[in-house]
């Protein structure tokens, strides 16, 4: 086996490809598509997001100290993508995607009804790293739907059908599922370049 020496990059794929949801009293609810994301600590429960400065959003958590992680599904990932590559300066990514604000039970930020695990967020840390700043936060609540609880109470996430994000592209168990900014490219019908790399940083 040959191997190549690339320069130092960010290289630990595939990734939970999540949907941050935020808001604040000055700006209407917005999101966010997130791959750095992840655990943080068991206990306390805690998770990370890392955000850039520029982004739209970051303010709006930076304002609040509040964001709901909403997991991703396969029925999700053009709102997934969509959401990673349009700007809520510029859109209503809700209405634009037909997502269902849902009342979350410990923040008043709100989640995405549509996802089918939404955690609760709570900032207790900003940590600036570079190009991107990470959001350290404590889990507050974690709101499940219950379809996806078995006789015994326990989570069968695999039912949702949970997508992952890989070097551009999203995958459903290893079937690409689209690439960076398929979901506003004006030839719908044309299959994604399955070896098209991604510069987006989230």
């Amino acid at each position: 086996m040959s191997k190549e020496v690339w320069k130092a990059g960010n290289m630990l794929y595939p990734l939970p490809v999540v949907m941050v949801s935020c808001e604040s009293e000055e700006e209407k609810p917005n999101i966010i598509t997130v791959a750095w994301a992840g655990t943080v600590c068991t206990n306390p429960p805690m998770v990370s997001i890392s955000v850039r400065p520029e982004r739209h959003s970051y303010a709006m958590i930076e304002k609040s100290k509040e964001f709901v992680i909403n997991l991703t599904t396969k029925d999700l990932v053009k709102a997934t993508d969509y959401c990673g590559v349009r700007s809520g300066r510029d859109v209503d990514k809700f209405k634009e995607m037909g997502l269902t604000l849902q009342e979350s039970s410990k923040i008043k930020v709100r989640g995405i009804k549509e996802s089918p695990v939404n955690i609760e967020c709570k900032v207790r840390e900003i940590i600036k790293l570079g190009s991107h700043d990470m959001f350290l936060a404590d889990v507050m609540a974690i709101q499940i739907d219950s379809s996806l609880l078995n006789e015994k109470g326990k989570l069968e996430l695999s039912k949702s059908k949970p997508i992952v994000y890989s070097h551009g592209e999203y995958y459903d168990l290893g079937n690409l599922l689209g690439t960076f900014g398929y979901s506003v490219k004006k030839d719908k019908g044309k299959k994604p370049a399955a070896k098209q790399r991604s510069k987006r940083q989230k």
